[in-house]
């Protein structure tokens, strides 16, 4: 039986941490459990960056290098082959966003190529991830995913779109390095699924190569991973299935309400949870058909994913099944999960620190919308920090009660 202890060991957590990183630690979690901070803060660094004032030092110092790998792939291998000791993989993340032009794509096309090959030549970085609109306008992905009429520059220019996914993910698989497609906005979302299912059907007919992402605060999502699973059975390729809460909920929510459609975002965040936990249920189900890299900083839907491996009687390091957390982020799960032998990995940003920004604001603005998740990070720091001054943590206090009813018992 899987207890619910194993996430409390904040010695494993933070052993790679010296004093002044959980200090920086405890002090942004401080200021992003705040959401009126986070509001001011990002509005302000936004206008800093427009206006070019000098602020690129103070940003790299504190959240850029608390959830940011560096500024190049040299940057981040310090930091991928010290979490490796502890037995926790990295997957390289060029965080990029916001692109319009046609040779930012190619470039970030061949940047995602370049990543892919570096990765297949360290044991460290099992997969290599891109982001859609990062290789491709919005407007494009958005256009093909309402099947409107497209005009022949547009048809050339997705077709550009599609050859650029088609690269990736080939070599991807000369490299078997298996890659995350990422997962937007739902009125793209349509073009992306349909073009990573052919992808799959391509490159998947031994093992994951391809996998998409499956946004599970969307309340269609299992219907989409059961209609998937039977077009793999049918044309004989494996499922790959990234599985993650979602990203865009207030944007989703909001768009709903001002064009009067239904919202395709669940009703509230218990609603998620139980997609997500039954999502998750779905994949363990059927591994024979389905990879599942679980993303996702809920201790819950972790716990249910390994004790549904202990019931299934699996090896805890099945090569079908990963779990994810964000760098900086959730580190009481990763390096518990790696310590214990599950195949576990970070997601590691990185980039020039002006370009990264925008994805780590984002990062910090979701993490106001979840409730309890900054809070739990906070409550780990301040136990770390106590159990290192020699100070009674909670856990040593449970210890001694469990003690205590055992002599009594």
């Amino acid at each position: 039986m899987i207890t619910q202890k194993i996430f409390n060991d904040t010695e494993t957590a933070f052993k790679l941490k010296s004093d002044d990183e959980l200090n920086r630690a405890l002090f942004l979690f401080g200021m992003i459990n705040r959401p009126t901070l986070v509001k001011i803060g990002t509005s302000l660094t936004r206008f800093s960056l427009k206006m070019h004032l000098p602020v690129e030092g103070l940003i790299k110092s504190t959240i850029f290098n608390q959830f940011s790998g560096g500024e190049s792939t040299d940057d981040c291998l310090p930091t991928i082959e010290k979490m490796y000791t502890k037995k926790l993989h990295s997957i390289l993340d060029y965080s990029v966003e916001g692109k319009e032009q046609e040779e930012q794509f190619d470039a970030a096309m061949k940047k995602k190529i370049s990543i892919i090959e570096f990765a297949a030549k360290r044991k460290e970085l099992p997969f290599a991830v891109f982001k859609p609109t990062g290789i491709g306008r919005f407007a494009i992905w958005e256009k093909v995913t309402s099947r409107v009429t497209l005009t022949p520059e547009e048809e050339e220019e997705w077709k550009r779109v599609q050859q650029r996914v088609e690269n990736i993910c080939e070599a991807a698989y000369q490299n078997d390095i298996s890659v995350l497609a990422d997962a937007e906005e739902t009125w793209m979302q349509g073009a992306a699924d349909e073009l990573m299912e052919r992808m799959m059907m391509k490159y998947n007919q031994e093992k994951a190569i391809v996998f998409n992402t499956i946004q599970c605060y969307r309340w269609d999502r299992m219907q989409y991973l059961q209609d998937l699973h039977e077009k793999g059975k049918k044309n004989a390729f494996r499922v790959g299935a990234k599985i993650v809460r979602g990203a865009y909920m207030e944007k989703e929510n909001e768009r709903a309400k001002k064009m009067g459609y239904v919202s395709p975002i669940c009703e509230n965040k218990e609603a998620t949870d139980v997609n997500f936990n039954g999502v998750l249920s779905y994949c363990l189900a059927n591994l024979d058909d389905i990879s599942v890299f679980i993303g996702t900083h809920n201790e819950v839907s972790n716990y249910l994913a390994l004790q549904i491996l202990e019931d299934k009687n699996l090896k805890i390091d099945d090569d079908r099944v990963w779990f994810s957390q964000l760098y900086g982020m959730s580190d009481h799960i990763s390096y518990n999960l790696a310590r214990k032998g599950y195949n576990t990995a970070k997601l590691l940003p990185f980039g020039p620190v002006r370009d990264v920004v925008p994805y780590l604001i984002r990062r910090a603005e979701e993490n106001t919308s979840v409730k309890g998740q900054t809070g739990r990070e906070l409550s780990l720091l301040i136990e770390e920090k106590k159990r290192r001054r020699g100070e009674p943590t909670k856990a040593t206090r449970d210890k001694r009660t469990a003690g205590v009813k055992e002599k009594i018992g």
